[in-house]
């Protein structure tokens, strides 16, 4: 098959890029940038290989953003082939990374490589923003790019991420925003005791159920047009010696809040502490942010990629904030308009994940219009 994307696809997936290790991935993708005209510099945080490559200067800047890590590939008996050694069976390309995310990275190097071949003298600065930590616990990665660039001054004003958002064709579903994620490791203090002498103890466990009773049922927002309501939810509890004649001394519950924009960080700490005085506890809570909530609601962006989607995919895209988090997050600290557009995600962290050759492709075609229209002079 003659296609520029379907071969540096392959290229890349032959690269066992596990996260935090890019394999030479962006080597690859920085030598064809460079080709181009493209200056490309990396910035590699503890291990972690990161690139930011540019074309032209000043604004508006355009940026692609996506990542070369792949998740593990779990028993190599189960695949159908080798993950790293890229296949193509009945029209589909199979190999781990094919859909999360190589292809669409393939797709934004031949989208740029066409659309300069026509329009040299674009005006702003296109760029790419990509790392080999966004699979993992991403501290090294995107984020701390993003705190590099924002240190000079570098402004992003749209953004499209190659996430996987397509559900079950190509095109069908983009991401204009991403719930928050707020861990809470909440540490209740009792006090230890035999349990024939109760009046002598204090009990976390009895202590803690009714405040997590009121937590769960708590109404936290309404959500809006595109997110539903803020959910809470427990996802670890830890007390006890392990003997059946011991009152803990202590309790450790770990809770998690799946936010949208209608509350932010503070507020819901701020309700978490109003909430667990009233039960009379002595407590701590350990706060760790995975990401904020952000939303594109309109804008210049939104709308061209779904007019691209709508002239080369022949569909009407559906705008959603669902699924988990992505490194959207830490771009949006920029201010920029973010939309996640990429493959069907159907088989993304599975075995024998795979992507349609043709997708490659149409998605190369579709990222090139998005570039064209909002880059041509």
């Amino acid at each position: 098959m003659n296609s520029a994307t379907l071969d540096l696809t392959v290229e890349l997936l032959k690269r066992r890029s596990v996260t935090p290790d890019d394999a030479g991935c962006l080597d690859v993708i920085a030598a064809r940038l460079t080709a181009c005209g493209f200056r490309t510099e990396f910035l590699n945080f503890a291990g972690v290989t990161n690139l930011w490559a540019t074309h032209g200067g000043g604004l508006p800047v355009f940026t692609f953003a996506g990542h070369t890590d792949v998740v593990p590939t779990g028993d190599l008996a189960l695949w159908s082939s080798d993950p790293f050694k890229p296949e193509i069976r009945d029209g589909f390309l199979f190999g781990r990374g094919a859909a999360d995310m190589k292809g669409s990275l393939a797709a934004m190097v031949t989208a740029i490589e066409n659309f300069l071949a026509r329009d040299h003298s674009h005006r702003g600065t296109i760029s790419l923003l990509l790392t080999s930590d966004e699979e993992g616990v991403a501290t090294d990665g995107t984020v701390r790019v993003i705190e590099s660039l924002q240190a000079r001054g570098q402004q992003i004003t749209w953004c499209v991420v190659g996430e996987p958002s397509s559900e079950l064709m190509l095109g069908d579903c983009i991401r204009n925003g991403r719930r928050g994620s707020l861990n809470g490791r909440l540490t209740i203090r009792g006090i230890q005791g035999h349990v024939a002498y109760p009046e002598r103890a204090a009990n976390p466990i009895h202590l803690i159920a009714p405040a997590l009773s009121e937590l769960c049922a708590n109404h936290w927002d309404d959500g809006n047009e595109f997110y539903p309501p803020t959910s809470f939810q427990i996802s670890n509890i830890n007390s006890g010696t392990g003997a059946d004649n011991v009152i803990p001394g202590s309790l450790e519950a770990c809770f998690n809040f799946r936010f949208c924009t209608e509350s932010t960080v503070a507020d819901l700490q701020c309700r978490v502490n109003e909430i667990l005085p009233s039960h009379n506890l002595d407590y701590s809570i350990d706060w760790h942010l995975s990401g904020d909530a952000f939303l594109t609601s309109g804008g210049s962006l939104l709308a061209n990629v779904r007019e691209s989607i709508r002239e080369h995919l022949g569909i009407e895209s559906q705008a959603s904030t669902g699924g988990g988090t992505s490194d959207g997050r830490f771009i949006a600290r920029t201010g920029a308009e973010i939309v996640e557009f990429g493959p069907v995600n159907a088989t993304i962290h599975k075995i024998d994940e795979c992507v349609s050759v043709e997708d490659l492709d149409l998605l190369s075609v579709t990222y090139q219009s998005i570039l064209s229209r909002l880059m041509r002079d």
